[in-house]
């Protein structure tokens, strides 16, 4: 059982997570977001539960739907909101519009879907010649599963014994397809066996379970003894984006799912297990509100980036 402190944060890091996403979209409502944020409220369990078991000095490279793990690794949601509207406070001087601090091992992700499953082989296969211990964590869905870079990096890795994990976040939607269409095998980690690794089935919504799967994958890692592909069956409750109408999935099946929240889950085994109290409870949650509020206002305050910043990239790396 993980010690008290572990799970106070897993739950702290859960509702922030679910807090800034829950801003973001209502952000992009107002018109002060230009893009259509990629929503994962629902995917807290996974998200937070794995990057909540890395180093500060570890890599993660993030598909579109990075919110929370980047939460995870230390990046605050005034510099995530703040990105998002194309501010110069983001935490990448509003150039990027989604988060990115390289600082902290958060990588960004690739400009297709796919792309940083080779990106992270790169990573680990750097941490590996340099012998600095470090893993990458790469995440990316199930559609993304199906493309041949999934086959390529995941190679790599296994062959070169690569400190690298590779970690799919199943929500059964590859934004409009389910994945029983796009699938002939069950699960996707029963395709790692004949790549040469490990593959784990996680419960997505567990972030307990979540954590500890992904602690013994980064304890290989380090070993030497190579990644490891963790599949973590999860859902997200909105469309593939906020403009999407999710006109393919039944209410009733996403309200099943919400049965399930990852969140209410660790609550109530709090509650139940007096870990915390509803007193503790309520301070975690009212601190978390006020450090959203005065990020709205930070992100809404901050200048707009000149010409100029185009052509410095040095604060990408410092």
């Amino acid at each position: 059982m993980l010690d008290k402190e572990t799970l106070v944060r897993l739950y702290h890091l859960m509702v922030m997570s679910r807090r800034t996403e829950e801003v973001l979209n209502e952000e992009f409502h107002t018109g002060l977001i230009p893009r259509p944020p990629h929503s994962g409220i629902g995917h807290e369990g996974f998200s937070i539960g794995t990057v909540a078991a890395l180093q500060d000095d570890d890599y993660m490279i993030r598909s579109h739907r990075g919110i929370g793990h980047s939460i995870a690794k230390g990046i605050t949601p005034a510099a995530i909101i703040a990105e998002a509207m194309g501010r110069a406070g983001g935490c990448g001087k509003g150039r990027s519009g989604a988060p990115v601090d390289v600082s902290r091992g958060v990588m960004g992700a690739s400009g297709c879907q796919g792309g940083n499953i080779v990106i992270a082989a790169g990573l680990g296969l750097s941490a590996k010649m340099r012998s600095t211990r470090q893993v990458a964590a790469c995440f990316f869905g199930d559609g993304t599963a199906n493309r041949g870079t999934f086959l390529e990096g995941i190679n790599m890795a296994a062959v070169w014994k690569l400190p690298v994990l590779f970690l799919c976040e199943n929500n059964y939607w590859g934004f409009s397809t389910p994945i029983h269409k796009e699938m002939a095998v069950e699960n996707i980690s029963d395709r790692a066996p004949s790549l040469g690794l490990p593959g784990k089935i996680v419960d997505g919504n567990d972030v307990i379970s979540v954590y500890e799967i992904t602690m013994k994958a980064v304890e290989r890692a380090r070993r030497g003894e190579g990644p490891t592909l963790i599949e973590g069956k999860t859902y997200r409750w909105r469309g593939h984006h906020e403009k999407d109408p999710d006109l393919y999935r039944s209410q009733e099946e996403i309200e099943e799912w919400k049965k399930k929240c990852p969140i209410k889950r660790l609550k109530e085994r709090l509650l139940k297990e007096h870990i915390s109290d509803t007193k503790d409870i309520e301070k975690i949650e009212g601190e978390i509100e006020k450090e959203i509020h005065s990020a709205v206002t930070f992100a809404r305050e901050s200048p707009r980036p000149g010409p100029e910043i185009l052509y410095n990239m040095n604060d990408y790396y410092m």
